[in-house]
């Protein structure tokens, strides 16, 4: 072979492994994408947004494990954050942390109580005027150590803690952070709402 085409050849390997070095550890412990596919956190988060996801800042964890290298710092209360779905490990579900470990959590006529005060929530939506036990009538219930009580913002639509329980520490990915993109299709781009970030 030419050695200016081996050379060049090698050069484009080196440079194709670094970018492929690089993308793996961003997305193992910087940020990561995530899609909403689903109205739960509606209106916080709409159907189509597109996040980055904060990774780094309840620390690193070792790839491929759950094991948490780098402590960092604690999710907090009313964080909204991606984990893995205790039911299904292999899908990420994104919810709002609503109850801390060693928090008692009460749900009476779909009004939230935390450690016996009610919280107030002006990112919640209803759309169902009903009344539901254990949706809407839930507890008390105290958060187990090292696990969190999580709910969507669209309460009368969101399968979270209420029904499956806790999120534990080392299943939580990261926290929502910014959304890079939205749109309703092709045609319908949200414009006003890139580059906005979540809360």
């Amino acid at each position: 072979m030419n050695p200016r085409w081996h050379n060049l050849i090698k050069e484009y390997a080196e440079a194709l492994i670094i970018a492929l070095v690089l993308a793996f550890f961003i997305r193992s412990f910087v940020v990561q994408a995530f899609k909403i596919p689903s109205g739960s956190m509606l209106q916080t988060l709409q159907i189509g947004d597109h996040l980055l996801v904060n990774k780094f800042i309840y620390g690193v964890q070792a790839p491929f494990t759950d094991f948490t290298v780098i402590p960092v710092s604690d999710p907090e209360f009313q964080d909204i954050i991606v984990f893995e779905f205790p039911e299904e490990p292999s899908k990420d579900f994104i919810k709002r942390i609503i109850g801390l470990p060693g928090d008692t959590i009460e749900i009476r006529d779909k009004q939230v109580y935390r450690n016996g005060q009610k919280l107030q929530e002006p990112y919640v939506q209803h759309t169902d005027p009903s009344t539901v036990p254990r949706r809407d009538n839930f507890g008390p219930v105290t958060v187990p150590e090292d696990k969190y009580f999580v709910m969507g913002d669209n309460r009368d639509e969101s399968y979270d803690s209420r029904f499956w329980g806790f999120v534990e520490h080392s299943k939580i990915k990261g926290e929502a952070w910014i959304i890079y993109w939205s749109w309703e299709g092709f045609d319908e781009i949200r414009w006003g709402r890139m580059f906005q970030t979540v809360n």
